[in-house]
């Protein structure tokens, strides 16, 4: 089916659901056992075999559907919670177990589907080993993000329990902090059975709100970690400033714009040690290390508030990122033996289109914490934030952040 055929689905399921004037008042906990089967995909060329893939996952949620909550009326009720699973990905001699932590928010889509959507942690405990696991590229280090889409279907509705089967996709990535990074990908297939603690509810009129705009401005800093290739593959510093001003619409929809300063600690050690890419091809950046370290630009963002916790995408231009010629052809070249002993042959990326486009373009998702519930439209808050930043789709660096927003009045 083409994608605006799913659009036009979605959109009249939205619509649908928005049609009836009241609901049942419901602001319990529920549970959710919940069974995978599936395939992991295989990550790179040569990579271990693996038998089917399972998981075992315990949900703890709440449901918001409520007159006091404006983002949950906005968002036609969503159910939020943290998921907690243990995934065996088929050969734990090679690819071995993730323990995962998952927040999460699920969006009725249509009458008996629902779209689960989160994003948090896992802890793997089976890595990339140039010895004794050369080709398992997917994971090298123990702390990995997780992303997570699910599409479920309501089989057997009732007060105490709800049946259900889905069918989803789940991702594995340490967000380069370490090479190689071809990350975990699986397409899977769920039972569960929503189990709810409350099964009696009132009916009460669907809360109406007024439209409201906030402007807004915003700044935060960061600190990140990331690498620059499998020959410079420590962790080193990545610092970040950035400034936004926006509008917030009916205190849920958050859409800004601004500006970002960043400092790569990697960039810079290679041009204060004169490595051989600087000293052969890009002399002038010994000149100004600092300077050619750093990357500026400017971005859009878009942001939900779900009270005390935001979800944030955000899509930007890079206007100075001189040394990504470097780092490009460190990472998108190849190497190949002569034949003569360990002697090796390196061929750098070439300086192609797609080069050019991922030097230009820029974009970064991630999870914030407000300290204070955004519901309030509270004038000061300060939140702290978890993102992976990418060149184009592609991950550059991971980072935790420190920000503050102020509202102007209504």
């Amino acid at each position: 089916m083409r994608f605006k055929g799913l659009l036009l689905i979605l959109l009249f399921g939205i619509n649908s659901s928005a049609q009836n004037d009241q609901i049942q008042e419901n602001t319990s906990l529920f549970l959710i056992p919940e069974f995978h089967v599936g395939k992991t995909i295989d990550a790179n060329d040569g990579f271990p075999q693996t038998k089917l893939q399972t998981a075992v996952i315990l949900s703890l949620g709440l449901h918001n559907a409520s007159a006091k909550n404006e983002w949950a009326s906005r968002l036609n009720f969503p159910k939020t919670g943290l998921a907690l699973a243990f995934i065996d990905f088929g050969n734990s001699e090679k690819v071995g177990q993730a323990f995962t932590v998952l927040p999460f928010a699920e969006f009725k889509w249509l009458p008996r589907f629902y779209l689960n959507v989160g994003m948090g942690v896992s802890y793997m405990n089976t890595l990339y080993d140039e010895v004794s696991n050369p080709f398992n590229k997917a994971i090298t280090t123990n702390l990995n993000w997780s992303f997570r889409s699910f599409l479920y279907y309501s089989v057997s509705k009732q007060k105490k329990m709800d049946w259900r089967l889905g069918v989803g996709y789940f991702h594995h990535s340490n967000g380069h902090t370490r090479l190689p990074n071809q990350g975990l990908n699986s397409i899977l297939a769920s039972v569960s059975a929503k189990i709810n603690t409350k099964f009696d509810h009132a009916t009460i009129d669907k809360p109406r709100f007024d439209q409201t705009s906030q402007t807004y401005i915003s700044g935060r800093f960061g600190f990140g970690i990331n690498t620059l290739s499998k020959e410079f593959n420590s962790k080193k510093e990545v610092y970040t400033l950035a400034f936004s001003i926006g509008k917030i619409i009916n205190k849920t929809f958050k859409f800004g714009g601004g500006f970002y300063y960043r400092f790569y600690q990697h960039y810079y050690d290679y041009i204060k040690n004169e490595e051989e890419l600087v000293t052969e091809e890009f002399p002038v950046f010994l000149e100004n290390p600092f300077g050619y370290a750093s990357n500026f630009g400017l971005y859009g963002t878009a942001e939900l508030l779900l009270g005390h916790v935001g979800f944030e995408f955000e899509l930007g231009l890079n206007i100075h990122k001189p040394f990504y010629q470097i780092d490009w052809k460190l990472n998108e070249g190849y190497s190949y033996p002569t034949g003569n002993g360990d002697e090796m042959v390196v061929v750098l990326g070439e300086l192609n289109w797609y080069y050019e486009i991922k030097r230009t373009v820029s974009s970064r998702i991630g999870l914030k914490y407000y300290f204070i519930n955004t519901n309030h439209a509270p004038k000061n808050n300060i939140f702290l934030g978890a993102h992976i930043n990418a060149n184009l789709g592609q991950a550059d660096f991971t980072d935790l952040s420190l920000g503050y927003v102020y509202r102007f009045d209504l």
